[in-house]
């Protein structure tokens, strides 16, 4: 049993990561996981990219074109999950992640904001998929969603592509030196989105 548990450990995880990397279908995996990420699947493509980029640094801006792509297209699924769905599969993902309460308080920013409470959350720790779920039950224009979503995508991955082509050489060893701790305090952002929405935007 501890073997089998070892091999989930955060180092195992980013050294399989990392292996992945450097596979052609690395790139179609990191746009699979931005698609989900942004309709139900709770892991962000940061944890693939990141090792992607470090490990190929001159794919830093096609990953994060791609990733943004696919990030966009999902949001159209949790547009339609929402908009629907939300009876069904749509109730079911808000209860599994505690955003019921979130989900109400975001419908209700929807008349003040609009566009711009797109384009605002989805650069937050704030779950994209709750910002495309909500888009759909409140039937907002689907031209202004797919704009406030791509800019919001864009510059979010565009960011970290940068970040790590830029501090790559730097960067690299000192990550995977401490690249447990680089693990943990990736999950820990993870976990921190969902607590913004379970405890603080409600």
């Amino acid at each position: 049993m501890l073997t089998k548990l070892k091999r989930f450990s955060p180092g195992n995880l980013y050294k399989t990561v990392q292996d992945a990397a450097h596979k052609p279908k690395a790139m179609w995996i990191c746009c699979l996981i931005s698609f989900c990420e942004s309709s139900f699947f709770p892991i962000p493509p940061d944890v693939m990219m990141i090792p992607m980029i470090l490990a190929h640094r001159a794919i830093a801006f096609r990953l994060a074109i791609y990733a943004s792509i696919s990030s966009v297209l999902g949001g159209f699924l949790g547009y339609y999950i929402g908009y629907s769905l939300f009876e069904t599969v749509g109730q079911w993902i808000v209860e599994t992640y505690h955003m019921q309460d979130a989900l109400v308080k975001f419908q209700d920013d929807f008349s003040k904001y609009g566009f711009w409470i797109i384009a605002l959350k989805g650069l937050t720790p704030i779950p994209f998929k709750l910002v495309t779920i909500a888009s759909g039950i409140a039937r907002f224009d689907l031209v202004q969603f797919t704009i406030a979503a791509t800019i919001a995508r864009t510059f979010r991955f565009t960011l970290l592509s940068s970040l790590l082509w830029w501090l790559g050489p730097i960067a690299k060893p000192l990550l995977e030196k401490h690249m447990k701790w680089v693990m943990v305090l990736t999950m820990l952002g993870i976990v921190l989105g969902f607590v913004i929405v379970k405890y603080i935007y409600h």
